[in-house]
């Protein structure tokens, strides 16, 4: 064990690190972990704010995805991610919905939740409901300090209301509160407004006259938001005559469709399926949420609830044809913001929103299902067509040239040989080896 080692600069951190745990080469480990620290100064020091116990910087990624026609708008969106074959997959789908009239979102909703989770030990549960009744007023008013400018931008307080749970503890309720937040993700806003009722509920238990003594205990367990937002939600759509989807790598539109809506049938039905259909969703969502600053980790977690919410963990999206018109669409919660947070303090995640010409949290919710719809869609194409591995091995062929050190020329032959090749590990060594034995047998001029 170590004490203190929050207190130690950042060298001090990394030549601890490598003394003991690289002992063979501490100091070529020391170089390589200070080679990824930023060449700006300020832009470094702003890294190491941004968490704690940092040593260095972990890069990712940063690419483009463009051709989206979104609502009738064009955007070019920024996408972080390290898995091969994701930001072409978007692109690909992208471009074939570009031609058939885009994606189209609606937003279902903008609320937020955040609980009060307390025990009270009264007997009678309708004398809780009366006491809240009369004092939520002006627990509401209370708050007014922290609402204010919230609700000048046109969000606040939507709704403040007591639950009683007993099937999970005994004596257990919560204040739930539900909240809109306009372009902030709102979490420190929320929480702050948790916390603040939960001090005035026991407060005020504590001086109500209708209570006996033992009534007047209220013990507070937490005060915390929700990242289950089902009210907060988007749904995004493409759709096109059966006929104007044409050929899809040679198959037929009637066979297509056909196939492609029985694949998203299981999707919704078989939760092994469902789990993979999914993931391949937030390859793009986690993407665009990364880009802009946003925490995947939250919106991650809320959709795969949402994807069980009927007590079966099902596929995020669904297709049907309708009077030979072919339907693919994506309901999915996205509680992001636009302001705040990293958004406006890391300088990439300022920069995906103003490529995103600065997108309200609404626009960003539409942007991001439709990159997770478009995301889907070349998936499943590929699945139901040449098979998922011929175009994710293709992308996935750099990776394993970099795995065994190919050279700049190494590199570039390889991508010409693989071009008709089936791309595996076992391929990409074999053709090095055979390359390198060549090129070691060359005779020497001179």
């Amino acid at each position: 064990m170590i004490a203190g080692f929050s207190r130690f600069s950042k060298p001090e951190k990394l030549a601890w690190l490598v003394k003991h745990f690289f002992t063979d080469n501490p100091m070529e480990v020391a170089r390589e972990f200070a080679s990824f620290w930023h060449t700006n100064v300020e832009a470094q020091r702003l890294f190491d704010g941004m968490s704690e116990n940092t040593i260095t910087n972990f890069y990712m990624p940063y690419g483009i995805a463009p051709n989206f026609l979104i609502n009738g708008k064009i955007y070019c969106v920024p996408m972080v991610i390290e898995e091969s074959s994701v930001v072409a997959a978007a692109s690909s789908g992208s471009k074939f919905w570009y031609t058939r009239n885009g994606f189209h979102y609606d937003i279902v909703g903008t609320t937020k939740v955040g609980q009060v989770h307390f025990i009270w030990n009264g007997t009678d549960p309708v004398k809780l409901y009366s006491f809240f009744n009369a004092v939520k007023a002006d627990m509401l008013q209370n708050v007014k300090y922290l609402t204010e400018n919230m609700e000048q931008r046109g969000g606040g307080i939507t709704n403040l209301y007591l639950k009683y749970l007993p099937e999970i503890e005994a004596g257990y309720y919560q204040l739930q509160l539900e909240v809109t937040t306009c372009d902030a993700m709102g979490a420190n806003f929320i929480n702050s407004l948790l916390e603040d009722f939960a001090r005035l509920l026991v407060e005020k238990a504590d001086t109500y006259d209708d209570f006996t003594p033992e009534e007047r205990d209220i013990q507070v367990i937490m005060a915390i938001l929700s990242n289950y937002t089902p009210q907060c939600l988007v749904r995004c759509r493409v759709q096109c005559p059966i006929q104007d989807l044409g050929k899809v790598e040679g198959m037929p539109a009637e066979i297509f469709a056909d196939k492609f809506v029985r694949a998203v049938h299981i999707a919704r039905n078989d939760v092994y399926r469902a789990t993979t259909h999914n993931k391949g969703i937030y390859n793009g969502i986690d993407a665009v949420v990364i880009a802009t600053g946003n925490d995947f980790r939250a919106i991650e977690a809320c959709g795969h609830a949402y994807a069980a919410r009927d007590g079966q963990y099902r596929s995020l999206s669904k297709a049907w044809v309708e009077n030979d018109v072919f339907y693919f669409e994506l309901e999915v919660p996205l509680a992001v913001g636009t302001v705040g947070g990293l958004t406006k303090i890391h300088p990439l995640a300022n920069r995906s929103l103003q490529l995103l010409e600065q997108p309200s949290a609404t626009e960003l919710m539409g942007i991001i299902a439709a990159v997770g719809l478009a995301q889907n869609f070349a998936a499943v194409r590929s699945l139901v067509t040449t098979g998922i591995q011929k175009g994710h091995m293709k992308m996935h062929l750099h990776n394993i040239l970099a795995h065994f050190a190919a050279s700049p020329p190494e590199v570039e032959k390889a991508l010409v040989h693989f071009e008709e090749q089936t791309v595996s590990f076992a391929s990409v060594r074999n053709f090095l080896e055979q390359l390198r034995n060549t090129n070691s047998q060359q005779p020497i001029l001179g």
